[in-house]
């Protein structure tokens, strides 16, 4: 999947960094290649030496226990190795890992079938790194270049939201520990919610630029005073990527500049935006363990990468929709642990537990996402202040 991402790009395409934020494709590709060599190969493959030590300077991300790192902000400013050099590095761990897992014994891979199975996933969310990355750096360029065409999809109108009611109670919420989960998943846990009702679909577009036309961006009096001084600060007055020209909305998309469609979900919003918008719609945004309860038996199906529209598109039908893809949705919840989380020993247990403080919980995955990589429980999490993740938001309100 990596690989059929990049396959989209032009080398020149791979090497710049838009943001401090963001990292180049060919970073993406390398690191989690490093990944594998580090925690898998250099432990576990009799014999094994990597193809090339320096790269464990240049593409270790923030494994403290793995040693020294290239500074992040800089990462687009190396130049070398090239992007067929990342190329070939793939294809030499590649093949060093088919080897492990073939003469791996039932001991071993009892060891190292659980660090696959994270490398595979941290891969996938690297996969969808590559989406945003790529889309902000283009928006970046004065062509407004395409990463890939425009697919058509049914068009909709958007209906009036249902407000589904869930009684609340004594839940439980959290990863049971079968099947792959991150460890932030856990421990599965009880939680006390009060009767609460969900917005049955995301919010729209449409609805965005009633916000926007009522001065949204304008009055402090629904703001998160931390918000308002970002909006001030950023000068925002639009979900990022939106541009007016010649008086009608556009977005920049993975498709290159297309006309807002009022119907479909809004994306690429911030928490402090969501949570503007809920105040002035008279709502709130939901807590995680609310989004989680309503979304339990629900199989993860929706509008993600499988689909390759990679841009949010109308709900339809009734019921309780759009739980998975399209948008991550934001919650007010605080990325905490959970009662009774401990993160793991070694470099592997700075994956998560490290990061818990001063984010905010989304749910569900997005348009860009792939399909197996999303649960009930996945917990993604970002600062309050950034847009360029495929974010949106669903309203709640006490019951």
């Amino acid at each position: 999947l990596t690989e059929h991402l990049a396959a989209h790009l032009a080398p020149e395409d791979q090497v710049p960094q838009s943001m401090p934020d963001a990292s180049p494709t060919k970073w993406h590709r390398a690191h989690t290649t490093w990944f594998f060599d580090t925690f898998l190969l250099q432990p576990h493959l009799p014999g094994y030496a990597s193809p090339n030590p320096t790269y464990g300077y240049l593409f270790n991300s923030y494994y403290e226990a793995s040693g020294a790192r290239h500074p992040r902000p800089q990462r687009g400013l190396l130049s070398r190795p090239t992007v067929a050099e990342v190329g070939n590095y793939r294809q030499v761990i590649d093949e060093a890992m088919a080897r492990l897992i073939e003469s791996a014994d039932d001991q071993q891979w009892a060891t190292i079938a659980p660090l696959i199975e994270l490398g595979i996933a941290h891969e996938e969310q690297h996969d969808e790194l590559i989406l945003m990355d790529i889309l902000h750096l283009f928006s970046h360029n004065a062509l407004r270049p395409a990463f890939a065409p425009f697919r058509p999809a049914g068009a909709s109108q958007a209906m009036p939201p249902e407000w589904i009611f869930f009684d609340g109670g004594i839940v439980e919420v959290g990863h049971d520990g079968e099947g792959f989960a991150f460890d932030c998943e856990g421990p599965r846990h009880q939680s006390l919610l009060r009767p609460f009702r969900l917005a049955s679909r995301l919010v729209t577009n449409g609805e965005w630029r009633a916000f926007m036309a009522d001065g949204g961006y304008e009055r402090a009096d629904i703001w998160l005073s931390d918000g308002w001084a970002t909006v001030k600060q950023e000068q925002w007055r639009a979900p990022l990527y939106w541009e007016q020209i010649d008086g009608t909305w556009q977005a920049m998309t993975l498709s290159g500049m297309h006309p807002i469609e009022d119907a479909a979900p809004v994306c690429h919003i911030s928490h402090y935006e969501a949570d503007a918008f809920a105040t002035w719609a008279g709502k709130r945004l939901p807590t995680e363990q609310e989004w989680e309860t309503a979304a339990a038996g629900q199989i993860p199906q929706g509008n993600m990468l499988g689909s390759n529209l990679l841009r949010t598109t109308p709900a339809q039908g009734t019921g309780l929709q759009q739980m998975f893809g399209d948008v991550w949705e934001w919650t007010q919840s605080p990325y905490v642990p959970y009662p009774g989380f401990r993160p793991p020993a070694g470099a592997v247990g700075e994956y998560n537990g490290k990061f818990m403080s001063n984010q905010i919980v989304l749910r569900g995955g997005s348009c860009a996402t792939p399909e197996d990589h999303v649960r009930v429980t996945y917990r993604n999490f970002f600062y309050p202040n950034t847009r360029w993740m495929f974010a949106g938001m669903r309203l709640a309100e006490d019951a």
